[in-house]
């Protein structure tokens, strides 16, 4: 009985035993478990907290922003008691440039240290190694930094390095300051994790600064090359504007006056005058200006042996800017003058003014010059007009004058000359009772006696004093008085016939043949027949004087269509004969005759084509001259008006 309770007390105690380690084993697995369940779950939460502070880094280009957002999910997700970030600058010191710490601790926010320490680690660091510090008691830290640990309480660290590249930008840290402690390596493994994020956060927030300050330079590029250009168009405005103005302008004081003003009011300065220049006096006189404020110099005259550098260098045509040390006439101000000049010299200047500390600069200089050139030629153009204008004002009085004269001495002459003819007539009249005279001069004049030619001589000449005074005084009534024309309805074929008439037996004296071609079918013409007649009778006078033998002389009348009006031409042609281009130009005018081209040697006035022409335009006509192949045509043509 003893021995089977013995027997069953060892079954019992073994089965305890093996109970005992079966729960033990269980108990182990249990923890192991547990173990592995807790580092799968804080693997998880490191990887979330990784998740979370990537995807931030990527929604944010703040770096700042970024930098606090890592260190406060650090110590919330490590439990420390401060997460740190240090940024090395230079090879000096070390800054926190972010943090978060719990309120029992201090802050070492902005805090900077001397970075000797990582002098020693930077080649580790560089590999991206990360320190895992249980006990700083037991670190062989240098004593400046001990004291720096001391001082900020830190009983364990762990530090990542944060690499920019190749470069040691600085560390992630997270402090435990209430005691030693010993990190996992998940922790470990995170700290590095984040270390990396931070670097490419630092990345993308340096390229976004990149990008910035790029965008920011070009749109001040933009903005910069933009107001050039407004400027350019602007300034290419106003030289228009002031081009314009001053070549529209025969006036040199309104030509300047515009200038002065224009310059001053486009370039928003504080003034500018203009100096005209008296070379035979070495003067310049301030001729206008226009001012802000500032004291007027207008009329002021300077010696230029006075400013002799300078105005050395404007008589070369060259500009210069400058700032007198001490005020003058016109106070302290930066100056511009620029020389108004052309090939022919210097005529004066533009100074333009800016505060003291200002300057001109390229486009407004070359702007200035651009005016200065255009002004030198609306000067030259204008005292060009005026002189010419002074020319003709005299012309104009030497002409009152001449016509003056000849209108007197025409009437003067008419009185004698014509006393002269009387007694002319009265002394055939008394030679002929004595001898039959008037026979004599029906002779040819190489069977005349010599009274005969000499009273034929003297006969000739008065009749040809007469045209000339006649011509004169013609003349000076078409330049002088309006004539009022005495318009009639002419049938040609009828009305010319008469007026060609007298000229048929001169023509067939000189071997000359003289043709008239009308139309029979004509209409009426309306013109004024006295001044047609006269016209007509000048062209045919000059047509038989300068034709030679055995030519001919033609009188052509037709009408012309054009796309305004109807008119009637008349064409006087003869034959024979070439008047030079040279000559074709002068041919009208008064007193002008063609050396050498009358081959008859009949003289006249040379008054008649100038006659003409003035008559043509007094009935509203044109005229016109064609010589070429040894013939010479003169054109009238006139408008047909009918009074019906």
């Amino acid at each position: 009985m003893e021995s089977d309770r013995n027997n069953l007390e060892k079954q019992v105690e073994q089965q305890t035993a093996e109970l005992q380690k079966a729960n033990e084993q269980l108990k182990q697995e249990i923890a192991k478990r547990q173990r592995a369940q807790k580092a799968l779950s804080q693997r998880a939460e490191g990887e979330w907290v990784i998740r979370v502070i990537t995807e931030r880094i990527r929604g944010s280009l703040n770096l700042e922003e970024v930098l606090n957002t890592t260190v406060a999910e650090i110590r919330q997700f490590l439990e420390s008691d401060r997460s740190v970030i240090y940024q090395i600058k230079g090879n000096e010191q070390a800054v926190v440039v972010a943090e978060s710490v719990d309120a029992a601790w201090p802050s070492i926010l902005g805090v900077n240290i001397a970075s000797t320490s990582f002098k020693e680690r930077i080649a580790v660091y560089r590999e991206g190694k990360v320190r895992a510090i249980d006990d700083m008691q037991q670190e062989g830290f240098p004593i400046a930094i001990n004291e720096y640990v001391q001082q900020q309480q830190v009983k364990a660290a762990l530090v990542a390095p944060i690499l920019h590249g190749n470069k040691f930008w600085g560390v992630l840290a997270t402090h435990q300051c209430s005691a030693q402690r010993h990190w996992e390596p998940f922790e470990i493994d995170l700290l590095k994790q984040l270390a990396i994020q931070v670097s490419i956060a630092i990345q993308q927030s340096e390229l976004y600064q990149q990008v910035q300050q790029l965008n920011a330079n070009l749109e001040f590029q933009v903005r910069e090359r933009t107001a050039q250009l407004q400027q350019s168009l602007d300034f290419e405005a106003m030289l228009k504007r002031i081009t314009d103005d001053v070549r529209d302008s025969l006036d040199e004081n309104q030509i300047l006056q515009i200038v002065v003003w224009e310059l001053a009011v486009g370039l928003n300065i504080e003034g500018c005058d203009t100096a005209l220049y008296d070379s035979d006096r070495a003067t310049s006189t301030i001729r206008y200006e226009y001012t802000l404020g500032m004291p007027t110099a207008q009329g002021h005259l300077v010696q230029m042996a006075e400013f002799r550098e300078g105005y050395n260098q404007l008589l070369h045509g060259l500009y210069f800017q400058f700032c007198p040390l001490g005020p003058d006439i016109r106070g302290t101000f930066a100056r511009l003058i620029c020389p108004i000049f052309d090939d022919q010299g210097v005529l004066g200047d533009l100074c333009l003014f800016k505060p003291p500390q200002e300057a001109f600069n390229e486009k407004e200089i070359r702007l200035v010059q651009q005016v200065a050139n255009q002004c030198a030629i609306a000067i030259r153009q204008a005292r060009l007009y005026q002189a010419a204008r002074s020319q003709i004002e005299a012309l104009q009085n030497l002409n009152r004058l001449k016509d003056d004269f000849l209108n007197t001495v025409s009437h003067e002459l008419r009185t004698p000359v014509a006393n002269m003819k009387m007694a002319i007539q009265m002394l055939s009249i008394a030679l002929n009772r004595d001898s039959p005279f008037l026979a004599e001069l029906s002779k040819p004049k190489a069977e005349q006696s010599k009274v005969a030619r000499y009273f034929q001589i003297l006969q000739n000449e008065c009749n040809r004093e007469i045209r000339l005074i006649d011509d004169l005084l013609d003349l000076q009534r078409l330049y002088t008085e309006a004539q009022p024309l005495l318009l009639t309805s002419i049938q040609l074929q009828e009305w010319l016939p008469p007026i060609v008439e007298p000229f048929q037996e001169r023509s067939e004296n000189r071997q000359q043949t003289l043709l008239l071609n009308i139309p029979p079918n004509l209409p009426r013409f309306t013109c004024d027949p006295t001044t047609l007649a006269r016209i007509l009778t000048e062209l045919l006078e000059n047509a038989c004087k300068y034709t030679p033998p055995l030519e001919t002389i033609t009188l052509t009348v037709q009408t012309v269509e054009t796309a305004h009006s109807n008119l009637m031409q008349l064409s006087v042609i003869n034959s024979g004969v070439e008047i030079p281009q040279s000559e074709l130009n002068r041919i009208f005018e008064k007193f002008y005759r063609i050396p050498s081209s009358d081959p008859w040697k009949q003289g006249g006035t040379g008054l008649g084509l100038a006659l003409v022409k003035k008559l043509v335009a007094h009935l509203g006509g044109t005229l016109r001259v064609e010589s070429k192949n040894r013939q010479t045509t003169f054109t009238i043509e006139l408008p047909i008006n009918d009074l019906n």
